[in-house]
């Protein structure tokens, strides 16, 4: 009697694992596929957590000191995407829907020469102050179809903390001087970034 129980149980066994795998399969791909951004009724996304542990992906910077004092952006631009959607870009030269870009913003620290330069013990240039604000830019191709897919937010011009939540903002204000100059390279500052502009995996 055991003889015959034991195939038994091990088909059965086996036909229980591959019911759980078939079903588990479609919850791990839909989690690939989450955005992290996250929108409230009134179309305002929460600031995001957890973007530092994110791929780094380049820090432009254009001070004060070399735009006469009016820099738009006077601050280094500390730029974080996701690994699955860097991983995406390298692929395909596209970002996959719901990726999410973060510019965390940090002021030029101590400037002490008219180009806005410091010195320190490695020499004289531009390092990175404290934090002064953080903007977001999401890929959402149906909630952004008027600006080539990709909507624009700012929790802040200013030190931490942040502001929680953010709207949309104007075209005039950023998707617009995106889709002038970067609606070729996927609405993003790729020229500025060597891991997506060379490609040269990690």
């Amino acid at each position: 009697m055991q003889k015959h129980l034991f195939p038994i149980i091990v088909l059965l066994g086996l036909t229980a694992s591959a019911l759980y795998l078939l079903v588990a399969k479609p919850v791990v791909a839909a989690q690939t596929e989450q955005s992290s951004a996250v929108f409230d009724s009134d179309g305002k996304v929460e600031l995001p957590t957890g973007f530092r542990a994110w791929v780094f992906v380049g820090a432009p910077l254009t001070p004060n000191g070399l735009n006469n004092g009016k820099a738009n952006f006077p601050e280094y631009h500390h730029v974080y995407i996701e690994k699955k959607n860097v991983d995406a870009y390298l692929k395909t030269g596209e970002f996959p829907e719901g990726t999410v870009i973060i510019k965390e913003l940090t002021r030029v620290l101590d400037p002490t020469f008219p180009d806005g330069s410091t010195k320190e013990p490695s020499g004289r240039g531009y390092f990175n102050g404290a934090y002064n604000g953080i903007d977001m830019t999401v890929k959402d191709s149906k909630r952004f179809a008027k600006t080539n897919n990709w909507g624009f937010f700012t929790f802040g011009h200013h030190p931490m903390p942040y502001d929680k939540t953010a709207a949309e903002k104007p075209v005039s204000e950023c998707a617009g001087c995106h889709i002038a100059n970067v609606a070729a390279t996927d609405m993003t500052w790729i020229q500025f970034y060597p891991l997506l502009r060379d490609k040269p995996g990690y």
